[in-house]
């Protein structure tokens, strides 16, 4: 599964996906990661304010990892897609 995202909202509806196709719960990734399942669902939910850590952790559980590129298309960012 390859998925570009571009904010928090993105990321969290991807790990979602991810969890969902391995018919897991946020309870059981929540246990997996060691975090409660609210973390779970509010990384779901797209917090901005979720630790790298947690985030990496969580990755981790569903075998699934980052990766830093540049934007496709020309080049400018625009501050909207991002926030």
């Amino acid at each position: 599964m390859k998925q570009i995202a571009r904010s928090p909202k993105q990321i969290g509806e991807a790990l979602q996906r991810a969890r969902k196709l391995q018919k897991l719960s946020q309870a059981e990734v929540g246990f997996r990661s060691g975090f409660r399942q609210a973390t779970i669902s509010s990384i779901e939910s797209g917090d901005a304010g979720t630790q790298l850590k947690t985030l990496t952790s969580v990755l981790a559980t569903l075998g699934l990892e980052l990766v830093i590129q540049p934007r496709e298309g020309d080049g400018q960012v625009d501050l909207e897609e991002i926030f």
